[in-house]
């Protein structure tokens, strides 16, 4: 590596902030990942827009991460910078008739803004409290759960394109649909999202996500390391169910397992590598589609 990368980055970044050869395995939920050529925290939009100029300049590869709660990173790892966001504001403006306006930097947990707005008795999160990602990566896959999509309580989103230039789009400018939106050709990264939620009481709002907590431990495998559900919804059939009634539940490549518990999750039975992941989708994509008819597509990312 040019010693002078590192020299060049450290003038627009702290060096605290740098890393090199950081095993991605450390920043994704799947504990599945080779090292990262340069690793960087980025926590505020000018750092970013200074690190997309030098990227710009130099021809460097980026990948932009958020929580790495829907990542397979190969075994090999990832060329050039990773940039994980951490910018973890947020802002709460009343608007009159028990309406919010809930302003969150991209950087922030769904689970602490739950917390957050829970405190404050905003409701309209509960269903979307438990889903392990940040804002912005729900943002660009429209996450969803329990009947609730974060499209359904976002008004406005401000994201910034590669040429450092900072756009807002409105909701429908979004073009939010199942498990996508247009942030998600990659050619915008997510500054803020804002959310329009209302006046709850709080022991109703606590009680609905202890209700979903509850059902999430029940029905997921939580216990394990994952990506959370491995493969989308199908159009006109439920994926799981038809990877259950294919026999692949406990089917497992190396350390990579289709769970015993849900059918739509591979789990990390403990050192599964990337490569295990990927020839267990493979084969339950084929054994589907050999039983079924049905090609069965990846919700989560790999990089």
């Amino acid at each position: 590596m040019k010693v002078n990368k590192l020299e060049d980055l450290e003038k627009i970044i702290s060096k605290e902030n740098i890393k090199q050869l950081e095993p991605m395995k450390k920043h994704t939920s799947f504990k599945i990942g080779g090292p990262a050529e340069i690793f960087i925290n980025i926590k505020t939009i000018e750092q970013l827009k200074k690190l997309l100029q030098y990227c710009k300049e130099n021809s460097e590869k980026l990948t932009i991460i958020g929580n790495g709660s829907n990542l397979l990173v190969s075994d090999e790892g990832i060329k050039g910078i990773v940039a994980k966001i951490e910018m973890k504001e947020i802002q709460i403006n009343e608007k009159g008739n028990n309406k919010y306006e809930i302003i969150v930097d991209s950087g922030v947990l769904l689970g602490f803004l739950a917390q957050k707005l829970l405190k404050q008795e905003i409701q309209g999160f509960e269903e979307l409290s438990g889903i392990p990602g940040t804002i912005g990566g729900a943002t660009v896959m429209n996450a969803g759960a329990y009947g609730k999509e974060i499209k359904d309580i976002i008004s406005e989103v401000t994201a910034i394109d590669y040429e450092g230039n900072i756009h807002t789009f409105t909701k429908e400018q979004s073009e939010f649909s199942y498990r996508h939106s247009k942030f998600s050709s990659g050619k915008y990264i997510i500054l803020q999202t804002k959310l329009l939620l209302q006046k709850g009481k709080q022991e109703e709002i606590k009680e609905k996500m202890n209700e979903y907590a509850k059902s999430r431990k029940e029905k997921q495998p939580i216990e394990y390391p994952s990506a959370g559900s491995t493969f989308k919804r199908g159009e006109d059939f439920i994926t799981a169910k038809l990877i259950d009634e294919a026999g692949l539940k406990g089917y497992s490549i190396g350390d990579a397992k289709i769970s015993e518990k849900h059918a739509g999750f591979i789990i990390n039975k403990g050192n599964a590598t990337a490569e295990d992941v990927l020839k267990l989708v493979k084969y339950v994509q084929e054994k589907v589609y050999e039983q079924f008819k049905k090609n069965i597509e990846l919700e989560i990312k790999v990089i």
